[in-house]
């Protein structure tokens, strides 16, 4: 049964792994004959488990990274939701959809199976706090006949195939959810590597999944080593103990060879965000003197050495229809004089640039009159510091389409007065109303037309400072093929990732 499965994918389904080009030859072919053939990859990751591997958080993506879950649905290289554990779906009216399952095995053995699913997807709507896919938004699911599971929404939702993509709604077998809540991801996913063991915030084993229904990975199996210092991370790949490394920082990308060096354009903005809820920017007047007082291209030519672009947004190039709708912010309060007002502005150092990033705005902040004390942390040990709004202000590297592919996502879980990751603590009735309006919209042209306005509602309350758009460095041995290099950063390694 098991063979028919795996014949009748290869035959009718698209694979996850040809949603974005591979990098070097050989594509996502996953043939039995090359797979048994495959070494294990060795991959340098730089963020360090947050939250036990969580897939209602950041570790979410680490998880979809590695080629161990799936959702629903997947982003092809244009944005668009394509077939994953959905082989189809159908919108039954403004609140109800069905989506049709393939033949799939969970990573335990046992079937996935629209009972299954819907338990899955039940128990990402109870998790607190609530994975940023659904930020504002009301979800039930239920088993409908032996293929079929009916999901059905509070208000329309016209992007739900694209918010079932998110990496934070990966599908999990029963086994997988203890009664207090936690996911335990090893073992029961779906993807085509099987997570087997963690070794705290230090490393992973991961092993080729067997049942996978796109087929056997060409890779026997995935080494992980969580390296946060990005100077050891290249230094890894460059003395061959490491196949992969991600997140290359701009000031290494020199001590590689050419080849080596893999640069993708990203939907990731980096930003300066202001604490509205506490301490000295809850003044509307000092955030816009924080805001007057950052020289973006000083930072995208000097700190990123010219693989960024300046700030325009907080959608960048990458977005590639958000710079043609784009609206001035309306309603900024004048800058007043800081004379000498303290914070705290605080990063991380997973992302190298950011420290250096931080440092330089201490210099601008601090020849504006304010006084900065900065704060550098790994991402675990700060992130919950920064959600509770310990700090003034806080530098964020943020992919803008990695929770949904649906660019009003990002401004529903960041800055409005429910969002689950609002580390400006906003909460604005105005922006409120304006990301509502985005949501509604149900027509292509009009929903980014209202996107683009509720931007410019929140660029027009100073709690965020667009500084640069990111290019993403990737480091590829010259050894490995088919590496997935996506601008969603939701993929790096796949079926026919091999070395």
């Amino acid at each position: 049964m098991r063979r028919f499965r795996l014949l009748l994918a290869l035959l009718l389904a698209p694979a996850l792994t040809g949603c974005f080009a591979p990098e070097g030859s050989g594509g996502s072919g996953s043939a039995a004959g090359d797979a048994t053939a495959g070494g294990r990859l060795r991959v340098a990751l730089a963020f360090p488990p947050a939250e036990n591997l969580s897939p209602y958080g950041d570790d979410a993506t680490t998880l979809s990274r590695l080629g161990v879950t799936e959702s629903l649905t997947a982003l092809d290289a244009n944005g668009a939701a394509t077939s994953a554990l959905a082989a189809s779906w159908r919108r039954e009216n403004d609140r109800t959809w069905l989506f049709t399952l393939r033949e799939a095995t969970f990573q335990d053995g046992t079937d996935v199976t629209p009972s299954a699913v819907a338990a899955s997807l039940t128990h990402a709507t109870e998790a607190k706090p609530a994975p940023a896919a659904l930020s504002g938004v009301r979800l039930t699911a239920a088993a409908e006949g032996s293929t079929g599971v009916r999901i059905t929404t509070g208000s329309p939702d016209p992007v739900l195939p694209l918010r079932l993509s998110s990496p934070s709604l990966a599908i999990f077998a029963p086994k997988a959810y203890g009664a207090t809540g936690r996911v335990d991801p090893i073992g029961t996913a779906t993807g085509p590597f099987e997570l087997t063991k963690v070794t705290g915030t230090t490393s992973a084993t991961l092993d080729r999944f067997a049942d996978h229904w796109g087929g056997l990975a060409r890779s026997s199996g995935i080494d992980v080593k969580f390296i946060a210092d990005g100077t050891a991370r290249t230094a890894a790949l460059r003395t061959g103990q490491v196949d992969l490394a991600e997140a290359i920082p701009v000031a290494q990308a020199a001590t590689l060879a050419r080849a080596t060096r893999k640069e993708t354009a990203t939907t990731r903005t980096t930003s300066l965000l202001l604490n509205t809820g506490f301490g000295p920017f809850k003044e509307p007047r000092l955030r816009a003197a924080a805001r007057r007082a950052v020289d973006t291209s000083a930072l995208a030519d000097g700190v990123h050495e010219g693989h960024a672009d300046a700030g325009a947004g907080i959608y960048g190039p990458a977005v590639t229809w958000a710079e043609g709708r784009r609206r001035p912010p309306a309603g900024r309060a004048k800058a007043a004089a800081p004379h000498g007002t303290k914070l705290t502005l605080a990063t991380y150092d997973n992302r190298p640039e950011l420290p250096e990033v931080a440092q330089v705005l201490k210099q601008q902040l601090e020849k504006a009159g304010f006084q900065v004390e900065l704060e550098v942390r790994e991402y675990s040990r700060l992130e919950s510091d920064a959600l509770d709004g310990k700090f003034d202000a806080f530098v964020l590297a943020r992919n803008t389409l990695v929770d949904t592919g649906d660019p009003v996502a990002v401004l529903a879980s960041d800055f409005t007065c429910a969002g689950g990751y609002n580390l400006a603590l906003l909460c604005d009735e105005g922006v409120d109303r304006a990301v509502a309006k985005a949501e509604r919209a149900t027509d292509t042209a009009q929903r980014q037309d209202a996107v683009m306005a509720a931007e410019a509602d929140i660029l027009g309350t100073d709690a965020v400072v667009p500084l640069v758009h990111q290019r993403v460095i990737t480091g590829v041995a010259g050894s490995v093929r088919g590496a997935l290099l996506d601008p969603y950063e939701r993929t790096l390694v796949g079926t026919g990732t091999r070395r």
